[in-house]
């Protein structure tokens, strides 16, 4: 999954929290939680290299035409995963997508076809997904895979890409996004604020090129809605210049502040800038120690419901799979949704695709993105709580 955009970025990954803020979703060393076999077992066609990995419920296929004979004698092509599950850098991020795809599947009683593939093999997967006579493809996972598959030009069926081009990239034709962006998070947080009647902001923004994404975006949807251009303040960490910007936002008379930081410096942040109410990225969820939830008190982000419900209790669900690391439930939720999206596209291209999923509120727009709008959460004595909860 940039249950997060931004890109699943090409190199060497150290699992950790403060690494997984590079990415758009993080990786972390954990096994993918087994989903229930489903009814009719999907079909996976593995990469030539690697080795042999048996998964509940999963049938293999030795080669691509006894996957492809699946889809004769005038039935619709197969549903089709494409993941690098070869990968030694993106395979945990593509277990959690593959087991929450599989899980949608199951409950939908559909017979899926995975393929995987290693780094910079891509378009091999989606060659034999072609070949298969696929009705939908979904995939790449990854930034640089989508790169190579915008390059291309190849002709595709109806494709779900969960990651992004590079902006101001042409989309191919055929292709639709959806990801976990947090560039649709600041753009639902700056409505948020001017629907609350704020008319000023000031924006503290990290130099990380993730982190200027999102603040970015936030600035382009608050002036769009309205608002003032925002006041910038460049983040440091130096105890000396963080009580300056307290100094300096005392005199501002802002009326919202924007934490365009990771989580760490989030919680750093946020007693400088006292009671401003404070937004910031889902990132900040990060399953932190009590004391740094205590800093981040009414701190407000954006979450996907997957997440939110489970913080607050909601419908809990015993088949639910379950992960240290919040970054692989939210790809697992993407997988959810993935599924859901690939199965309205199956039987022909949707004029209109609106519904409730485990990321969010999704909607298909004429650019052919998914738009996506979280639920709005906040940090309430070291809990996380819906906000205006008491």
């Amino acid at each position: 999954m940039e249950a997060a955009c931004g890109a699943l970025c090409r190199g060497s990954c150290a699992y950790g929290t403060a690494a997984f803020a590079a990415f758009v979703l993080s990786l972390s060393a954990l096994s993918v939680a087994p989903t229930a076999a489903a009814s009719e077992a999907p079909i996976v066609v593995q990469d030539a290299t690697a080795a042999p990995e048996r998964i509940e419920g999963v049938e293999f296929a030795s080669d691509i035409e006894s996957v492809a004979a699946n889809a004769t004698g005038g039935k619709p092509g197969p549903i089709v995963l494409v993941l690098p599950l070869a990968s030694e850098s993106f395979r945990r991020a593509a277990e959690a997508v593959r087991a929450g795809f599989l899980a949608a599947a199951d409950a939908a009683k559909a017979t899926p076809l995975v393929i995987e593939h290693g780094d910079g093999d891509v378009m091999t997967a989606f060659a034999k997904a072609k070949a298969a006579g696929a009705s939908v493809i979904v995939g790449p996972l990854v930034r640089d895979d989508m790169k190579a598959l915008g390059q291309s030009g190849v002709e595709l069926p109806p494709t779900i890409a969960l990651n992004q081009l590079d902006e101001g990239a042409s989309l191919p034709r055929n292709v639709y996004i959806l990801t976990l962006t947090i560039d649709g998070e600041a753009r639902q947080l700056a409505r948020v604020a001017r629907d609350d009647g704020a008319a000023t902001v000031a924006v503290i923004a990290s130099d990380t090129p993730r982190q200027q994404r999102f603040a970015s975006a936030f600035n382009a949807e608050w002036i769009l809605a309205g608002g003032d251009a925002p006041v910038m303040f460049r983040f440091d960490p130096s105890p000396d210049v963080l009580r300056l910007l307290k100094r300096e936002l005392g005199t501002a008379r802002v009326d919202v502040t924007l934490l365009a930081v990771d989580a760490a410096d989030a919680a750093r942040a946020k007693p400088y800038v006292g009671s401003i109410p404070s937004y910031t990225s889902s990132e900040v969820n990060e399953r932190q120690p009590p004391d740094v939830l205590r800093d981040l008190d009414n701190v407000r982000f954006v979450e996907i419901p997957w997440l939110a419900n489970a913080d607050t209790g909601a419908s809990p669900d015993p088949k639910r799979a379950e992960y240290s690391n919040p970054a692989l439930e939210r790809l697992y939720a993407l997988g959810m949704d993935a599924f859901r999206v690939a199965q309205a596209f199956a039987d022909g291209k949707p004029s209109q695709l609106e519904f409730d999923g485990a990321t969010g509120h999704l909607s298909l727009e004429s650019t052919r993105q998914f738009a996506r709008e979280g639920k709005l959460m906040q940090f309430r004595a070291g809990h996380v709580v819906p906000a205006g909860a008491r």
